[in-house]
């Protein structure tokens, strides 16, 4: 959904340092939020269990008890979140904001049910005790409906809002983990993940009543998003696929010799998951600066570009747009790409003196991939970029093309990455970063240079019904529920 917003506008709009940090500060939340938080997150669970005396076993546990709930609640939402995406701008344009709120709770019932489903078969094997089981139950449901309500805050941007309820979440979170561990001394593990589940649950209703002030409620069909499933299954899929190529490295490395099992189904690998975690910092740089420049810069000539086509411009007034458009996005790509070649290269060379500092038992192995994966993550952020642009023009099946080849390059050469010795352990995932960045900038190089053609020659002639098992499903569940109410 284009359109920074006013808010954020008027800030960058606004001289001075402070106004400019703010503004980034925004930027920075609205765009990597949760998963920022998740970091954060896992970071201090980290130095509280250390302040707490608890022994390295249980304070891995605790880190894969929460690892595992974001990641499984990441991968559950991941197939929805574009098509919500899609849906909420189409419902915008057309004015019809009372459809908005009801897919929400839609999409959200869909995804729980089904996720719920599968999370609760795996907490019963899992070896945790019934409370942990308990707690991680709540805390995946809560964080389905996080991720999936960050698909309609973008609509909304009320970038202070949402940036308080990130913050007092986390303060929750600390504030009520500290108190907690003080009183039950015997009890740590289950009292911060007690605490990360009440922090979330803060965030939920926080998100909520967001939701709630902006959209109307309305009786209209919760489950209508699906018929856009059907229609930009493509757009699903790429969602999906970014995700998966993003973690699936992650539980690789949890079955290799740097893993260790660490309880019950419960497994992780130390050595690999924490430069990792640091290393996924490094993307923030570009996340932040797309939607920067592009929505400053580059957005207002792709609008003008496409309004020439809707407002009866002339050939030339539409080809001098286009090479403004297309110079602008250049640049735009290549000054992002410096800055995250920067930061990537500043992330490397102070972070040797950085993990000395902090007490997370750094070796010179962990060391070389925390190396090896900012260079990963950097590209990784590059071509994430890429994609999204695509989207932009929505070529859609460049985006599934890019984003299936990173999917299938990240595990692929993750796991021919476990022939080699430990140190080539991080490169399975630089590789596969390469791969979906080279695919990215090659399909949009193809798509621009055809340009005029897509936008006019690939349209259909006449309206195609792409009617499928999505539409069928949606038809199934507002017949059951229509009983149901009856």
């Amino acid at each position: 959904m284009a359109g920074i917003g006013f808010e954020l506008k008027k800030l960058f709009n606004k001289k001075g340092i402070l106004n400019s940090a703010k503004a980034y500060g925004y930027a920075t939340v609205i765009c990597s939020g949760p998963m920022l938080l998740g970091v954060i997150l896992l970071l201090g669970i980290m130095f509280l269990c250390k302040y707490a005396g608890v022994d390295t076993l249980r304070r891995e546990l605790l880190i894969c008890m929460i690892s595992y709930t974001l990641l499984a609640s990441i991968m559950a939402t991941s197939f929805f979140s574009m098509i919500i995406t899609r849906f909420t701008a189409d419902m915008l344009y057309e004015e019809k904001k009372s459809a908005v709120l009801p897919s929400f709770w839609g999409s959200s019932t869909i995804i729980m049910t089904i996720g719920s489903a599968l999370w609760l078969l795996f907490l019963i094997f899992s070896g945790a005790n019934l409370l942990c089981c308990v707690l991680m139950f709540i805390f995946f449901n809560e964080m389905i409906i996080v991720w999936n309500a960050m698909s309609y805050l973008t609509a909304i941007k009320d970038y202070k809002g949402i940036f308080l309820s990130y913050l007092v979440s986390i303060l929750v979170i600390f504030i009520l983990g500290f108190i907690l561990i003080l009183i039950f001394k015997s009890h740590v593990i289950e009292m911060l993940l007690l605490s990360v589940t009440v922090g979330y649950g803060v965030m939920v209703i926080w998100n909520l009543v967001l939701l709630y002030k902006y959209f109307p409620k309305s009786d209209v069909g919760a489950f209508v998003f699906l018929d856009w499933t059907d229609e930009y299954l493509y757009l699903a899929l790429s969602g999906f696929f970014v995700n998966l190529g993003m973690f699936s490295h992650l539980v690789i490395m949890w079955f290799s010799r740097v893993g260790v099992k660490v309880h019950g189904l419960f497994y992780g690998a130390p050595q690999h998951d924490v430069p990792a975690l640091l290393a996924f910092m490094t993307t923030l740089i570009t996340t932040v600066n797309f939607v920067v420049s592009v929505e400053v810069n580059f957005y207002g000539k792709y609008k003008n570009h496409y309004s020439l086509y809707n407002d009866k411009g002339t050939i030339k007034d539409i080809l001098q747009a286009e090479k403004e458009m297309l110079d602008t996005l250049k640049t735009e790509m290549l000054y992002t790409a410096i800055k995250q070649l920067l930061c990537t290269a500043l992330f490397i060379a102070a972070g040797g003196y950085l993990l000395d500092v902090l007490p997370l038992g750094f070796n010179e192995m962990m060391r070389g991939y925390f190396r090896t994966l900012c260079v990963g993550y950097g590209l990784y952020a590059v071509g994430n970029m890429t994609m999204l642009i695509l989207l932009y023009f929505t070529d859609y099946e460049g985006a599934f093309f890019a984003s299936g080849i990173f999917a299938s390059a990240s595990i692929v050469f993750s796991l021919i990455s476990l022939l080699f010795p430990q140190v080539y352990y991080g490169f399975g995932f630089l590789l596969s970063s390469m791969a979906f960045l080279t695919a990215g900038i090659l399909r949009l190089d193809y798509f621009t240079k055809r340009l005029p053609y897509y936008i006019l020659a690939v349209q259909p002639l006449v309206s195609e019904d792409k009617s499928g098992v999505f539409r069928k499903m949606r038809v199934f569940l507002e017949d059951k529920l229509e009983v149901h109410t009856k």
